[in-house]
């Protein structure tokens, strides 16, 4: 018997607990250019509560953007190029641009981000409405 490994799957999608959206949107995430650039960690913090960290180190501030449309989060870095060329013996620090695209699960937002040690933390929260909750029915 064959044991299957989910945790690509759970590469790129946040707040998702239902297996058939998470199958349904990772074979839709193979061409929306998602390399091994930047790397990039998601945590759970608590239950309703996600951080993903992302290693952006040589990025400023203003070469950074994130946007958040409707399900699906975007960052991208754009390296201003440099005024002086460099004689590298050895450039092992990738100065690139890139794209990565996360899918968010309905009701999940966006509450912060902030780039500390070449590092891009954004924090995500699961808001559900209360319309939306499960209610309990008295039996009369």
């Amino acid at each position: 018997m064959s044991r299957f490994d989910f945790s690509p799957l759970y590469r790129s999608a946040i707040g998702f607990d239902r297996l058939a959206s998470l199958m349904e949107n990772a074979a839709s995430n193979g061409s929306n250019g998602n390399s091994g650039y930047p790397p990039y960690n998601i945590e759970l913090l608590s239950e309703n509560q996600y951080r993903i960290s992302m290693a952006v180190a040589g990025f400023a501030r203003n070469e950074l953007e994130i946007t958040s449309h409707e399900n699906t989060l975007t960052v991208k870095g754009h390296k201003t190029p440099e005024q002086q060329s460099r004689n590298y013996l050895y450039q092992g620090i990738a100065e690139r641009g890139f794209e990565r695209r996360f899918q968010l699960a309905d009701h999940i937002k966006v509450t912060g981000a902030d780039l500390e040690n070449g590092l891009l933390h954004i924090d995500l929260v699961r808001e559900v409405p209360e319309a939306a909750k499960p209610r309990t029915i008295s039996i009369g």
